[in-house]
C-alpha cells in the first residue's frame, strides 16, 4: 500500500507531514485531503474565522507533487 504525505499551508504556517498514511491509491488520498480540507475549516469556523486561502499539498514517499487541494475547492459556497 502507498504511503501518501499531507502538507498543510494555511493561515496557520506550513506544516508538514513527517510521517504520512498508507491508503489504497491516490483517489483515497484526494478523498483524505478534502476531508482534512473541510475538518480544520470546521474547527475555524467554531471561532469564527473562515479562511479557504490554504492548501493542502500530497505527495508520495519520492517528495513528487500527486495533488494539491485548494481549501475553496473543498466546498460548495452560497453566498448572499
Amino acid at each position: 500500500m502507498p504511503r501518501f504525505f499531507f502538507h498543510v499551508h494555511n493561515g496557520h504556517g506550513d506544516i508538514p507531514d513527517e510521517s504520512g498514511t498508507d491508503l489504497a491509491d491516490q483517489s483515497a488520498a484526494s478523498r483524505l485531503a478534502v476531508d482534512s480540507v473541510r475538518s480544520m475549516v470546521s474547527e475555524d469556523a467554531r471561532r469564527g474565522v473562515i479562511d479557504l486561502k490554504g492548501r493542502i499539498d500530497v505527495k508520495d514517499a519520492a517528495d513528487n507533487l500527486l495533488i494539491s487541494v485548494d481549501f475553496i475547492e473543498a466546498f460548495d459556497l452560497t453566498l448572499p
